[in-house]
């Protein structure tokens, strides 16, 4: 027999070295980062400015001054208190609210499954669009809400449109939309945990109490500080459902960091305090953001020596 070899034609052009191929493939990642950074810091260079766009001439470096006027400034204590009970409050009740239906849904069933995935329809929608949509529903002259609060006594209840209602307002919507975020979350860490302990502990008649706060609990830590995380910087840089419903209002109720700062952008057109109270609601996201991957590693670490 005849051995035919078959040549095949390689297709010639232009071919990147497997040296500059990491590199090539990092490119995307570096651009994007570049174009985060740059906003960044322009933002830094505009907080240590006098900076208003109504007086352009005015524009020079007052080093500093943005932020040490911050400390006598009653607008950014409220502000700043504001911002913090709103992701506190929050992120505590759709913590707890996201636990108790992942608990119920952890049983792998048919019915489990679609209740889960008909949950997650208020996340798909925009915070603005869900925000216009309650405050259509909470309108107190023909809002469905408003009518169903009359019927249990609550007559002329104003919602957003009062300073001692509007906080509570804005959190029921903040809720109704990302709870099943952290829902989801725990959902899938509840179903991968390991079933031993669990079947140990049925064997052995220990109480479901015990077993929650004993066994899943502490195994489940890991992801809700996950949860925990994402939630917490989010709902301290707040700004859609806010500004959709109230613009910050009534008055400063709801003035937290992103709607200060935009109204301070847009409306006063001062720049440099803006830029300012951007970098500072940075630096408390980034101080929050160390403590809870910090706590998550040690958790790691200490699951790891346990294994």
């Amino acid at each position: 027999m005849t051995a035919v070899t078959v040549q095949r034609n390689r297709p010639s052009g232009f071919r990147i070295s497997k040296r500059v191929l990491p590199y090539v493939l990092s490119l995307p990642a570096l651009l994007v980062c570049i174009g985060i950074l740059i906003p960044f810091f322009t933002s830094v260079v505009y907080s240590f400015q006098r900076y208003r766009l109504s007086q352009p001439w005015a524009r020079q470096f007052n080093w500093g001054e943005n932020y040490l006027n911050f400390f006598t400034d009653p607008k950014f204590w409220n502000t700043l208190e504001i911002s913090l009970l709103y992701a506190g409050i929050t992120v505590l009740l759709e913590l707890l609210l996201g636990l108790g239906i992942a608990m119920l849904l952890q049983k792998r069933t048919t019915l489990n499954n679609f209740i889960s995935i008909m949950l997650l329809m208020p996340l798909m929608t925009a915070p603005a669009l869900a925000a216009l949509m309650w405050k259509l529903m909470t309108n107190p002259g023909f809002g469905v809400l408003s009518y169903l609060a009359s019927l249990i006594g609550l007559q002329d209840f104003r919602w957003a449109s009062s300073p001692s209602t509007a906080l509570f307002t804005v959190v029921l919507v903040d809720i109704w939309v990302y709870t099943p975020f952290i829902m989801i979350l725990l959902l899938a860490g509840l179903r991968s945990l390991p079933t031993q302990p669990f079947e140990a502990a049925a064997l052995d008649g220990v109480p479901r109490s015990f077993v929650f706060f004993r066994i899943t609990l502490p195994m489940l830590t890991p992801y809700i500080l996950t949860a925990t995380l994402f939630r917490l910087l989010d709902s301290i840089q707040q700004f859609d459902i806010i500004y959709a419903m109230t613009q910050g209002g009534p008055g400063d109720t709801l003035t937290v960091f992103q709607v200060e700062a935009y109204l301070n952008f847009f409306q006063s057109t001062n720049v440099g305090r803006s830029a300012a109270l951007m970098i500072i609601l940075w630096a408390i996201t980034y101080f929050l953001s160390n403590i809870f991957i910090k706590n998550w590693l040690r958790l790691r670490e200490r699951a790891r020596g346990l294994a």
